[in-house]
């Protein structure tokens, strides 16, 4: 179903040629980039979480297998909803989800999304 759900990258890049020797001179490089970049920092400085405005921060997480989550944060001057993205350390899953809800239950700022949206779904 690539054509359905639109994932012409992802059969683009199944169609590419690869090497186990490339493939693993990826793993590596993608190893010290999370060692020497986002590990690092969260093992240096003590952290239990980074926080990062908005969700672009999944790439550096997903290269090291970390964890992050995103709680609202505010809307913009259109309604448009603001998040904001927690992150830590693998394992450390319990921990995020604590900090995130206590961010949210200080902030309180989350709206449910309009009716009119279920009122079309209900049965």
């Amino acid at each position: 179903m690539i054509d359905v759900y639109n994932q012409s990258l992802l059969a683009e890049a199944d169609n590419t040629a690869r090497t186990k020797e490339k493939r693993n001179i990826s793993l590596l490089n993608m190893k010290k980039l999370d060692n020497d970049g986002f590990k690092s920092l969260m093992i240096k400085n003590e952290l239990d979480a980074s926080i990062i405005p908005k969700y672009g921060f999944s790439a550096v997480l997903a290269i090291g297998g970390h964890p992050g989550i995103v709680v609202p944060s505010g809307y913009k001057d259109d309604g448009m909803l603001i998040g904001i993205s927690f992150s830590g350390l693998r394992g450390s899953e319990p921990k995020l989800i604590e900090i995130a809800y206590g961010f949210e239950q200080i902030i309180l700022i989350r709206k449910p999304p309009p009716s009119i949206i279920f009122d079309k779904v209900r049965v």
